[in-house]
């Protein structure tokens, strides 16, 4: 756990801070949310937390800051970590052939268009870096927009569940053509659950040893992992979704309507008591499988923040994470002009993307108050994160709401919080 500092000492103002707090409250007096949290991280140390409302309605157990919550998405940038740690000791060039270690990627054909069986050779190799920044040509099931995410779909090509290791998926997910050449475009996709494969190849381990002794244990994230811990269940969250709308996770690939109606509550998706979660997962999903607690995540971000140590545990060398942080999309464009306008609740005209994260090029093109160079990413369950180097920041927010996409609250609360710094 980070040690506290106060606002004053890390530049807030307290009383503009009370803003936060009134905009966490009100997420859950709406019923917008069941329960969240946020912690602010700066100059090292947790300037603020807060958290409100309830982990599960239904038994009436509050939101805590030992809170366990399902972090989906927020698992990719873990699992590039991973990865980078493995090419700092030598193991891949990120300029490599996939196929080089996964045999599978060496034929795999590129949809065309129409039917899916309308394919080409690929013209481009899939390359390592391309699984880091969802260039690589994959795609996600639950896009529901072409022939080749309902390949996805018919062929249970999911990453999540009991019934396939990683390694059985991956090879299943060889055969599906892919929507582009690589290279070419930015699609949102199970990139990094191939890069979870790759890590598997390149250490020898399974993608949960592996980030377990050299990810977790370092950072003392004690929490985080592919499942509940049995000692742990009590402080898992239930996972809700809006009563009326939203439309599953079909939606989370497109922007809410900021004039649309409340959604009029909310619906238990999946109890705590019943989840997936609470027995040792067979599938090690790099892409969306972790959970894990607020401190446990802020631990993980003040070590990118610090350049890839914590408390005398360095993960990665500061040049790598600077690299990390740069826009990889060629030519320096934002993800609007390589294919994907919107993604979630959030417009990515101005947002490139790094090795893991979205990376802010031009805040004023986004409509954001950020910094050049702030990265980010969330969770299908509208968890979110981001780190500000400009301004020695990072924000983690916690809830559990699904899908990401109900409600704008990641401008929100971006909004919120830098309106506090005053220094």
């Amino acid at each position: 756990m980070l040690d506290d500092i106060s606002p004053g000492e890390a530049g807030l103002s307290e009383k503009r801070l009370d803003r936060v707090s009134d905009w966490l409250l009100d997420q859950t007096k709406k019923d917008r949310l069941a329960g969240c949290s946020v912690l602010v991280g700066r100059r090292g140390g947790v300037a603020y937390f807060d958290c409100t409302g309830m982990a599960d309605k239904e038994l009436g157990k509050s939101f805590q800051r030992d809170t366990i919550v399902r972090i989906f998405s927020m698992t990719k940038p873990v699992t590039t970590v991973a990865a980078m740690m493995l090419y700092e000791r030598g193991a891949f060039q990120l300029d490599d052939r996939v196929s080089k270690y996964l045999p599978e990627f060496a034929e795999t054909p590129v949809w065309k268009g129409g039917k899916i069986e309308n394919t080409e050779a690929q013209s481009t190799p899939m390359l390592v870096r391309h699984l880091m920044t969802h260039t690589s040509g994959l795609t996600y099931g639950f896009m529901q927009s072409n022939a080749v995410d309902e390949s996805y779909r018919k062929e249970r090509i999911e990453f999540q569940g009991d019934h396939e290791t990683l390694e059985e998926a991956v090879k299943r997910l060889a055969r599906v053509p892919l929507i582009c050449q690589p290279g070419s475009q930015w699609n949102y996709s199970v990139s990094t659950d191939v890069l979870g494969r790759l890590v598997e190849v390149w250490s020898g381990l399974t993608l949960e040893e592996f980030m377990k002794k050299e990810i977790f244990d370092p950072l003392q994230m004690a929490d985080t992992g592919f499942s509940v811990h049995e000692q742990n269940i009590d402080r898992f969250s239930a996972l809700y979704s809006p009563l009326h709308g939203g439309g599953g996770m079909s939606s989370i690939g497109s922007t809410s309507d900021e004039n649309s109606p409340e959604r009029k509550g909310l619906k238990l998706e999946e109890s705590y008591t019943e989840s997936r979660y609470l027995k040792p997962a067979r599938m090690f999903s790099g892409g969306g499988g972790l959970v894990s607690s607020i401190d446990d995540y802020s631990s993980f971000c003040q070590m990118l923040m610090n350049g890839g140590e914590l408390k005398g545990q360095r993960l990665l060398g500061r040049k790598t994470v600077e690299h990390m942080r740069l826009n990889h999309l060629p030519e320096n464009r934002d993800m609007a002009a390589m294919g994907q306008p919107v993604w979630s609740e959030t417009s990515y005209d101005g947002i490139g993307f790094g090795l893991g994260f979205a990376v802010v090029l031009d805040p004023a093109k986004a409509s954001i108050v950020a910094s050049v160079g702030e990265h980010h990413w969330g969770g299908a369950a509208s968890t979110f994160f981001w780190l500000d180097p400009v301004e020695d920041l990072f924000v983690v927010f916690f809830t559990q709401l699904i899908p990401s996409s109900t409600y704008p609250i990641r401008r929100e609360l971006r909004t919120r919080v830098y309106q506090t710094l005053v220094e």
